[in-house]
């Protein structure tokens, strides 16, 4: 990894510094293990199409797998890592364009087939609505207090409540101030919201799910320039925070009483990792099959849940249980894979140049458009932070949730 002074990144030279950055391939694969944790949890630890409790089934894999829903945190984590590297040097457009692009193209097909399915074959999950599921479409159905098409999709609100939160930062520039303070500000609201009675606050708020998003900010400014006293605090305080919320998170997956310390040790060894990934220590990792890997997440849990649980019910007493759980997460990336090739690339550069041509039109018509030129907002250099060892960071994202999205449970 080369280090880029800041004259050099400052001297319209940045681009050619990114290029040189190499990836993060160390995300995408810890995106898909968090993915297949979600997924162990929905398959192995629920009843879902089982119809009885799994306990039985699966003896030696459940105690590990109904933790799984622990891989919508890690989902957050890395969120807030790569959303903020994706943005450095962007305008809000761009930030819009490049989120709704990324977002809904596999989401509007995912909702088809998965109300498709439960409405074919509705032993594990009825469509409620036809009318929610046009809710759906627009993914702020949770918003709205509208059941969701496939209990995953609760994450994606979340993560659209922090794009919407972090606009505000790229609408005026991102810089390493304005990082510092928007995680700042967000940790004291989140902190207010839980001894406070207000709902609105609460939702916007996220303190159980805040922590997560903020660390990753802090880890990718880390990266980004160097680690220093203030973002070790952030990202110190956050895990301090996100540990104290997990007794709530546990006792919300779990119908029965279970121990929290090992939703600790996997929290610690998340933002461990992340940590690991700021200070340049996962760089040599350079496994390109990882990239592939990571482009699967996200398609794969959109589709698992209720899908895969009908396939379960459907097959419960054909197959032996291990192999119908494996088999079908093997299916399961198969489809991942066909809709992030026919849907999420065709169609999310298809949506990207519909949006550019709105958004150039708009430009034309607007009475600042010619003062504005191209909108190309470029920050001013931030001199708050005078690094000595700028980092070249790595590639536009290597996106998302996530989870997840988050969603996990």
């Amino acid at each position: 990894m080369r280090f880029a002074g800041r004259g050099e990144l400052e001297g319209g030279r940045a681009a050619a510094v990114q290029r040189s950055a190499p990836r993060l391939y160390v995300l995408d694969g810890l995106r898909i293990i968090a993915a297949l944790m979600v997924v162990m949890f929905h398959y192995v630890s629920l009843r879902g199409g089982w119809g009885q409790d799994t306990s039985d089934i699966f003896p030696e894999l459940k105690p590990f797998a109904r933790y799984g829903w622990l891989g919508v945190e890690v989902f957050f984590l890395i969120s807030g890592f790569v959303i903020c590297m994706s943005t450095w040097g962007r305008t809000l457009g761009d930030f819009v364009m490049s989120r709704v692009s990324r977002v809904y193209p596999a989401y509007w097909v995912a909702i088809g087939l998965t109300t498709l399915i439960v409405s074919l074959w509705p032993q594990v999950r009825q469509v409620h609505s036809y009318d929610d599921v046009l809710t759906n479409l627009t993914m702020l159905q949770t918003g709205f207090g509208v059941w969701d098409v496939d209990g995953v999709y609760w994450t994606l609100f979340v993560e659209l409540k922090f794009y919407v939160l972090f606009a505000a930062v790229v609408a005026t520039g991102v810089t390493y101030r304005k990082c510092v303070l928007f995680c700042a500000l967000w940790t004291v609201v989140a902190m207010t919201a839980t001894q406070v009675d207000s709902k609105l606050l609460t939702m916007w708020a996220m303190p159980l799910y805040a922590p997560y998003f903020v660390a990753g900010i802090a880890f990718y400014l880390m990266y980004r320039y160097r680690p220093t006293a203030l973002l070790w605090g952030i990202a110190g305080l956050s895990l301090l925070l996100a540990q104290h919320h997990l007794t709530k998170r546990v006792a919300d997956n779990s119908t029965h009483d279970i121990a929290v310390w090992p939703a600790r040790l996997i929290v610690l060894a998340a933002f461990v990792i992340m940590a690991l990934i700021a200070v340049g220590a996962c760089n040599r990792i350079q496994w390109r099959w990882l990239s592939t890997a990571g482009a699967l997440t996200y398609p794969l849990y959109l589709l698992h849940q209720y899908i895969g649980m009908t396939v379960i019910y459907a097959l419960r007493e054909k197959l032996p249980p291990y192999v119908l759980v494996f088999g079908l997460i093997v299916a399961m990336m198969g489809a991942a894979w066909l809709l992030h090739r026919l849907v999420e690339r065709p169609m999310g550069s298809w949506l990207r140049k519909v949006m550019r041509s709105s958004m150039d039109e708009m430009r034309r018509h607007s009475p600042a458009g010619a003062a504005r030129s191209a909108d190309k907002v470029v920050p001013a250099p931030d001199t708050a932070v005078a690094p000595q060892r700028l980092r070249a960071y790595g590639p536009a994202e290597p996106d998302r949730v996530g989870a997840g999205r988050p969603d996990g449970s």
